[in-house]
C-alpha cells in the first residue's frame, strides 16, 4: 500500500524510523534475555552514504540515547557498503536496517537485494529477539532502474514523486500494511481519521492522482527510460573525457559497480576552484555539486566517505541527464562547462599577471 507524506520522503522516513523504535519496545521483555544493558536500546544499521532524511534522523537517535546506531562504510573500492559487514554489525538488539538502493550523488546502486536475502534467513533463527525489519530509500532509484519491492524483499520502500516526474509529494510503501503485525506501522501524529488513521489531515487529492499517473508511465516505460538516459549519459561522459582529457575524474566510476543511467559525477581539475564556481560561470548548466539539498559550499561528506580527495570532491560537479535529453543538448552543455573554464583560467591569468606587476 502507498501513504501519502506531503513533505516526500522526509516524514515518510522519519515514520518508518520511528515505527522500529515501537517496534522493539513493543515485543520482548529484555530484562529475562540476559542481555547487557546497552542491548535495551534498539539498534539500527545503515551506512555512511544515506541521504540526511535518513542519516540525521538516526544521528537523533543515538545522541538522544533513543537506539544506537552502526554506520557501516562504504567500501572505496566498490562505492557501496559491502554485505558481509552489513551482517557482521547485526546484534540482538538490531530492529532494523536501513540501506538506500541507489546513491543521490554518485548514482552507484547497492546491493540491497542481496543483503535483504540474507537477513531474512538471519530472521529465521531469531525467536525470542526482534525480528530485523527491513527498508530502503528507493527515491533515487524509481524511475531509472526496475524496482520491485517484492523482488527487493523490502518491508518497507520511501517513494518520492518529483525524481520521475510526478508531484513533489513522497509515499511509503508497507508490506502486508494493517494485516500483520511482523511489519506494522505506527502513526508520528493523531487528530483526524485520514488514511486509516495512519497520518491525519486532509489528503491531496491532485497531487496523489499525480503521483499515481508518474508512477504508471514508469512502469509501462521503465526500459525505454532506462535505455535512453544510459545512452545520453554514456555520451556526456565520452564527451567530457574528449573535451578535458586527463583533467577529468569521474566520480561514480568505480571498480565494476552499477550506477543508475542518468547521473555523472565528475571533478574538472584543470581549475583550482570549487564545483560551484564553474557552474557559476555557465551560461546553460544547471546543475549541483551534491545533494540538491545540502550547502553547496563544502566537499561532499559522500564523496569524502569513499576516501575521494578532498581536493577533488571540492571540485565535484553532479551531472544529470533525463527523459527527453538529447545529444544536441549533451553537447551544448559540454562546450559551456568549456567556456566556463575558459573563462576561469583567463581570469586566474589576469589576477596573476597584475600581482607581477
Amino acid at each position: 500500500m502507498l501513504l501519502q507524506c506531503s513533505e516526500q520522503k522526509l516524514q515518510g522516513n522519519n515514520m518508518i524510523l520511528h515505527t522500529a523504535v515501537k517496534y522493539f519496545h513493543s515485543g520482548q521483555d529484555w530484562s529475562h534475555n540476559g542481555f547487557p544493558d546497552k542491548e535495551h536500546l534498539p539498534h539500527f544499521i545503515t551506512s555512511n552514504l544515506e541521504h540526511d532524511a535518513v542519516k540525521l534522523v538516526l544521528e537523533h537517535f543515538a545522541e538522544e540515547g533513543i537506539a544506537s546506531v552502526t554506520f557501516v562504510p562504504a567500501s572505496p573500492k566498490t562505492g557501496h557498503v559491502m554485505v558481509d559487514d552489513v551482517i557482521a554489525a547485526i546484534r540482538p538488539s538490531t530492529c532494523m536496517i536501513s540501506i538506500m538502493l541507489a546513491n543521490n550523488e554518485t548514482g552507484i546502486i547497492q546491493p540491497v537485494k542481496e543483503m535483504f536475502e540474507r537477513v531474512k534467513q538471519i530472521n529465521t533463527s531469531r525467536k525470542t529477539i526482534p525480528k530485523i525489519l527491513l527498508h530502503t530509500d528507493a527515491a533515487q532509484a524509481i524511475g531509472k532502474i526496475p524496482v520491485s519491492v517484492q523482488d527487493l524483499g523490502a518491508d518497507y520502500l520511501t517513494i518520492v514523486g518529483h525524481k520521475f516526474y510526478g508531484p513533489r509529494i513522497g509515499a511509503i510503501y508497507v508490506k502486508d500494511l494493517g494485516s500483520s503485525k511482523e511489519v506494522p506501522l505506527y502513526p508520528m501524529f493523531y487528530g483526524g481519521g485520514q488514511e486509516r488513521s495512519y497520518r491525519p489531515g486532509t489528503e491531496n487529492t491532485a497531487m496523489i492522482a499525480g503521483l499515481g499517473q508518474a508512477s504508471k508511465l514508469v512502469t509501462e516505460n521503465i526500459d525505454k527510460y532506462n535505455r535512453h538516459m544510459e545512452k545520453v549519459r554514456d555520451y556526456l561522459e565520452d564527451r567530457l573525457k574528449a573535451e578535458f582529457g586527463e583533467e577529468i575524474c569521474f566520480n561514480g566510476r568505480i571498480g565494476k559497480s552499477c550506477r543508475i543511467p542518468n547521473t555523472c559525477n565528475m571533478s574538472l581539475l584543470s581549475v583550482d576552484c570549487s564545483g560551484s564556481e564553474v557552474l557559476s560561470h555557465c551560461t546553460h548548466v544547471q546543475a549541483s555539486v551534491g545533494a540538491a539539498c545540502h550547502a553547496q559550499n563544502r566537499p561532499s561528506p559522500i564523496l569524502l566517505a569513499l576516501d575521494i580527495e578532498e581536493d577533488v570532491a571540492r571540485r565535484a560537479i553532479r551531472l544529470s541527464v533525463g527523459r527527453e535529453t538529447t545529444q544536441e543538448d549533451i553537447d551544448c552543455a559540454v562546450n559551456d562547462l568549456k567556456q566556463a573554464v575558459e573563462k576561469i583560467q583567463s581570469k586566474n591569468t589576469c589576477t596573476s599577471a597584475q600581482r607581477v606587476e
